[in-house]
């Protein structure tokens, strides 16, 4: 049953003769939705974002006399972060002890949010059992479902999975998220089509009559019934959807900007520079749709386990997944390792100031990234040696409420502990165990 306020919200908009083009520019107004007006608690946020072939030890983690816990000290992988250092909480001692069919890449990847085995299936990777899809829901859609079980907590799209240089095949290396047992959630990798998703336009030039055009008479009709801080809000909005789609239009019309080239995927459609690029409008779009409320969870998943991707912009011509498993003893392999997780540190950077540089809608106080959790996974802990121990977990925002501006050594906990953690965080208390139960036994990690 619809809540008194969204049937107001609704026949209000309806009453100005607003069309369903403009709803998702008046979604996230403060003005219109009761629910968020009135000085309640901020609405919480989760983003999970993904990189894959392991990190490199030295280069991550605090020095050995760090102890359990200490302040955070940021090693040259997480420099780029440094802004954001009182925001971060990194965890150290965090396994993945899902074990059962399929090599670690793939428990890795498809076990990662899950937390338990992979199903029997006929996908054969390294010398390991073959495996299929992952047999549990991923900890993303755990928390979205119980979001949108709420009227309260609902947003027009539940969650939203952005890509950037996902190819274009389904396997258990590429897909993270996954709506139930056997049912991967594959990502949007292409800016055109997630803006198409979130503002129903076509992106060919050729018949491409602006959204912004469509809606702005809507607009007009609504903003003498706005508050002024909305007004601004609603403006910035415009003008961001204007620069996302002249920016997307751009990138489809230019054929020297590509994605990275994979050894293992020649179906990708890109093939080199422009993921650069294509991240940062990804990025926007993610950011654009929390700020205005359209979904309260998302994933950004940069490209795959075991991928290949050759990023030139870094002045690195060997793929990723063949740099990982050199020795440690090659200095020019780690260099380039380097650069590779530094760039990836510098795009979860990129997120964060954005999400810093917007006020919370409703006159909560804060930026949205005081009220959104972001975790950064990875599928291994070390790519040389296909570790599932140590995985690289860094939280960042204030929207789990954890104690955060340092690093903790937990000595070896399972994840399922963390994603319960998470889990209760972003209100779903009721949840007991998570994946695999048996991980769960002694609840919650303590990260207050």
């Amino acid at each position: 049953m619809k809540s008194s306020a969204h049937r107001t919200r609704r026949n209000f908009l309806k009453d100005l003769g607003v069309g369903s083009a403009a709803l998702p520019f008046l979604s996230g107004l403060t003005s219109l939705n009761a629910l968020r007006a009135d000085g309640q608690t901020p609405p919480k946020r989760l983003v999970i974002m993904f990189s894959p072939n392991g990190t490199l030890p030295n280069a991550f983690w605090p020095g050995e006399d760090a102890g359990e816990e200490s302040p955070l000290s940021l090693q040259p992988i997480l420099e780029p972060l440094a802004a954001h250092r009182d925001q971060m909480l990194l965890l150290k001692g965090v396994h993945n002890k899902i074990r059962g069919d399929g090599d670690n890449h793939m428990r890795g990847m498809s076990c990662l949010l899950p937390a338990t085995e992979l199903l029997p299936g006929n996908i054969q990777g390294g010398s390991d059992t073959p495996a299929g899809w992952a047999s549990g829901i991923s900890i993303d859609q755990e928390i979205r479902n119980h979001l949108q079980a709420s009227e309260a907590t609902r947003t027009r799209f539940g969650s939203l999975e952005f890509g950037v240089a996902v190819p274009n095949r389904a396997d258990p290396w590429t897909r993270m998220c996954y709506a139930g047992s056997d049912q991967p959630v594959a990502p949007i990798d292409d800016p055109g089509r997630m803006f198409q998703r979130l503002y129903g336009g076509a992106q060919d030039r050729k018949h491409l009559a602006s959204i912004l055009d469509h809606v702005r008479k809507d607009v007009r009709k609504v903003a003498p019934h706005i508050s002024s801080e909305d007004k601004a809000f609603l403006e910035q909005h415009l003008q961001l959807v204007r620069r996302l789609e002249q920016d997307i239009v751009s990138a489809q019309t230019n054929t020297e900007l590509q994605h990275p080239e994979p050894e293992l995927d020649p179906d990708i459609e890109l093939v080199n520079d422009n993921t650069p690029q294509i991240s940062r409008m990804q990025i926007d779009l993610l950011v654009n749709a929390l700020a205005n409320d359209m979904t309260r969870v998302a994933s950004l998943q940069f490209m795959r386990s075991v991928g290949q991707a050759r990023m030139r912009w870094l002045n690195v011509e060997e793929g990723h997944h063949s740099l990982s498993h050199e020795p440690d003893s090659n200095q020019d392999a780690q260099d380039k390792l380097l650069r590779i997780n530094q760039w990836f540190a510098g795009e979860l950077a990129y997120l964060a100031d954005q999400l810093g540089q917007i006020p919370e809608p409703g006159g909560a106080g804060g930026s949205l990234l005081d009220h959104t959790q972001i975790v950064w996974i990875n599928e291994l802990g070390k790519g040389n040696s296909h570790t599932l121990s140590n995985i690289p977990f860094v939280l960042l925002g204030g929207g789990g409420g954890f104690k955060n501006g340092r690093a903790l050594d937990l000595g070896g906990v399972p994840h399922n502990r963390l994603w319960l953690s998470l889990a209760h965080a972003m209100g779903h208390d009721s949840l007991t165990t998570f994946g695999t139960a048996k991980y769960c036994v002694d609840g919650p990690l303590s990260l207050g």
